[in-house]
């Protein structure tokens, strides 16, 4: 039996410091997994239904059969697993900030890091998602101009919470009209947001691509009792010639 509580890794990092830690859930007795930056909880092993479902539902509403797919921030591995269990996926680039927190999986100091690390489709790539998102050399610093059939983001706590000033733009119409640059037509672009639909954000969207929507997702909350929700949206571009 694992001890109650355990800081896996601790590190100091241009975004602050960032931690890693371990505990045994009391009521469940399963292992937690949680990452902090700062005073600031990031992400936990508990809650990963949304994260889940930003790939899922992201993924459904593409009709090819070999995707090449873009994860926008790593953090526990969720949305990268999800992407991997889909058969139809090839490629799957991850980019996160933090080589820290790469490195955490690299090292296998995570539940999924093994599993990510190991499938030869999976890379790991450090790098500033949103700069890379408004650079025209795009998602793959190996493949400058690749285009993807999807990019799934999950790194702001929602549009209007955002980890640092600079990741606003993104969220802006000329902000996700150059992430549009990075995609196939027909391709995805999903978010994962902790706050209930927005519909200022939902206007941008549809600004910007001619279908989009958003997925309310519920999962328990054991900690408040009772049920939590986040929210995906999904959105496509324009298709290509017939």
């Amino acid at each position: 039996m694992s001890a109650r509580f355990e800081e896996i890794d601790w590190r100091p990092t241009a975004m602050g410091d960032i931690s890693l830690r371990r505990r045994r859930d009391p009521v469940s007795g399963i292992d937690v997994y949680e990452v902090k930056l700062g005073d600031e909880f990031l992400m936990s092993s508990l809650f990963t239904a949304g994260e889940i479902a930003l790939a899922e539902l992201g993924l459904a509403k593409l009709q090819d059969t070999e995707l090449d797919v873009v994860v926008g921030g790593l953090g526990l591995g969720y949305t990268a697993e999800a992407a991997l269990d889909d058969p139809r996926v090839r490629s799957l680039t991850v980019i996160d900030t933090l080589a820290e927190v790469i490195d955490w999986h690299r090292r296998g100091l995570v539940p999924l890091g093994t599993r990510l690390t190991s499938d030869p489709r999976c890379r790991l790539v450090q790098g500033d998602f949103f700069a890379m998102a408004a650079d025209s050399r795009g998602l793959d610093p190996e493949e400058p101009g690749r285009r993807f059939h999807a990019i799934l983001l999950d790194v702001d706590h929602s549009p209007r919470h955002v980890l640092h000033p600079r990741h606003a733009a993104l969220y802006q119409p000329a902000g996700l009209r150059a992430l549009t640059e990075h995609l196939h037509p027909n391709g995805v672009f999903a978010l994962w947001s902790n706050d209930p639909p927005d519909e200022q954000f939902t206007s941008v969207l549809t600004e910007v691509f001619p279908q989009s929507a958003a997925h309310v997702v519920d999962f328990d909350n054991p900690l408040q009792g009772g049920t939590s929700t986040n929210t995906v949206y999904v959105a496509r571009t324009e298709p290509g010639p017939s």
